[in-house]
């Protein structure tokens, strides 16, 4: 935990940094007597609020890590075995088709957003029906219980 601790911050600092230079360089570059016009915005901003998301993840995991009181992950410790740290994960149904369905809801809604706006009911009627069917498929069929 520490060393993703540790690479977290290193990222963050690495953002700031580009963003930094970037801006820097930017000003440099495109000079034109005022520094706010001479600024390429979109990447300075990309690269500042990519150095806020590291800082975020990072503090998160440090607050993690301390909540945990200290305990170290099997991935941290050398003599640890592969055993250790598997653990359940949860349940997943390898013969589900209705991912498939919630899939292609959103493809369906993307899509008539840029072509054709009436298919909308109908992506959001597939997105119901695959909701539906993936929530209830343990209650009918072969493998009901």
């Amino acid at each position: 935990m520490k060393s993703q601790i540790a690479i977290w911050w290193v990222l963050t600092a690495f953002f700031f940094l580009c963003f930094a230079g970037y801006t820097v360089w930017s000003i440099i570059a495109h000079w034109t007597g005022d520094w706010v016009t001479s600024i390429e915005w979109v990447g300075s901003t990309s690269l500042l609020f990519s150095g806020f998301l590291a800082a975020m993840i990072g503090f998160f995991v440090w607050r993690w890590h301390r909540a945990q009181k200290g305990v170290e992950l099997p991935e941290d410790r050398l003599e640890a075995t592969i055993d250790e740290g598997e653990v359940e994960q949860g349940e997943f149904s390898p013969w589900s088709w209705w991912p498939l369905v919630l899939a292609a809801a959103p493809a369906v809604a993307v899509v008539s957003l840029a072509t054709a706006h009436f298919l909308i009911p109908l992506a959001i009627a597939l997105l119901a029906i695959g909701l539906v069917g993936w929530v209830y498929e343990y209650y009918r069929g072969n493998f009901a219980r």
